[in-house]
């Protein structure tokens, strides 16, 4: 039986080496140190945690102290995750997000059920839920002045290229109608205070609005992402004839590179700086009184190094506004320069990176159109 045992745990860890099994075979993360027996997949401890909750599915074991006999380690051997994936992401449509280990617990949640207790993506041509191009339903908005959370129908049309919500089931004009081209959504459990919560955002007159939503079923609301993305993708098919699909899909929501609190100082960089809430958005820098605020107070864009733009650790010698914070950053454009400061030399470290990697990237003809951005600057 020792013996048995020695050669199915060393049969086990030549598995586990194998260039198929090290990553995560749902959130990509390294060094997966759990399996699914009846599925056959290298999973990482949060996935697996995942898999627990779907026992009828997926039977997981420790790779390190769980007991594997001979039967389960053939049956990872003839799996492993490239062959499972090759079964249970046969057909997933271009535009459906793919979670990775940086993402919350309910996209990583509704990807794992999609494919292995709904199987949605192992049939060609296979009707989902959010592939309609059309949808409808109650999703809880909170309100804009007294932030409380209040059903609201909301209806998706790709038709119309539009989203559109009403404040009463029987509303024949919608509150508001955004064309799905200036929407992005991304997932803000924390900063809603809901595992479900929904963070969309559009540009109204060239300035960014929020709308905070959340859904009781993780199912409901990943579907209505999905199907923003869905409705996005085929727009900008059309919009967009010549490009590929690889760079329609790059086009769709995205997340925030960086969001947290800073001091700000007004533009005669001589008043006292002020605890805000900031969000880059890629080239568009935000900040609002509360993370919840419906709209920024300011923004400012982030341009391109070769145009100017640049970002350094610090303030400029002399700075005379009072701060409580003493770790400095400078954004400086053609214009301006801008000032921060940060509560830990971590979070300076963070906000210089993600500046960085904007300012690093080279600008596009839109992004070079929408630069007049720029003169949207911080008020005091």
């Amino acid at each position: 039986m020792a013996a048995g045992n020695e050669r199915s745990m060393k049969a086990l860890k030549e598995l586990w080496k194998r260039a198929e099994n090290s990553l995560c075979a749902d959130c990509g993360k390294p060094d997966p140190d759990w399996a699914s027996s009846t599925l056959g997949v290298f999973i990482c401890l949060s996935c697996s945690g995942i898999h627990r909750n779907i026992p009828s599915i997926s039977k997981v074991k420790s790779l390190k102290m769980d007991y594997w006999d001979d039967a389960q380690v053939q049956f990872l051997a003839k799996h492993g995750n490239a062959v499972t994936k090759a079964i249970y992401e046969a057909h997933i449509p271009i535009y459906y997000y793919q979670p990775t280990y940086n993402d919350c617990q309910v996209l990583r949640e509704q990807w794992i059920r999609a494919k292995y207790e709904r199987k949605e993506f192992t049939e060609p041509g296979k009707q989902l839920p959010y592939s309609d191009g059309v949808k409808e339903g109650i999703l809880w908005k909170r309100g804009r002045d007294n932030g409380q959370f209040l059903p609201r129908k909301f209806l998706l049309s790709e038709r119309e290229g539009c989203l559109k919500y009403f404040t009463k089931q029987d509303a024949k004009e919608p509150k508001i109608n955004v064309k799905i081209d200036v929407i992005n959504a991304t997932f803000q459990p924390e900063k809603i205070g809901n595992p479900n919560g929904l963070q969309i955002t559009y540009l109204k007159d060239n300035k960014t609005r929020n709308i905070f939503v959340y859904h009781e079923s993780g199912k409901e609301v990943v579907d209505w992402f999905n199907a923003i993305r869905s409705v996005q993708f085929h727009y900008l098919k059309v919009a967009f004839p010549i490009a590929s699909d690889n760079e329609i899909k790059n086009r769709l929501t995205r997340n925030f590179l960086k969001e947290g609190y800073m001091e700000k100082t007004g533009p005669k960089q001589r008043e006292a700086f002020k605890k805000r809430w900031f969000t880059l958005d890629h080239r568009r820098l935000m900040y609002f009184k509360d993370p919840l605020d419906a709209f920024a107070k300011g923004e400012v864009f982030v341009g391109s190094g070769e145009n100017g733009y640049s970002v350094q650790k610090g303030l400029p010698s002399g700075t005379q506004g009072n701060f409580s914070w003493h770790y400095g950053i400078t954004i400086v454009t053609p214009d301006r320069e801008y000032l921060f400061t940060c509560e830990t030399e971590t979070d300076q470290l963070e906000w210089v990176r993600a500046f960085t990697s904007v300012i690093n990237q080279a600008m596009t003809p839109q992004e070079y159109a929408s630069k007049c951005l720029d003169a949207v600057s911080f008020p005091s």
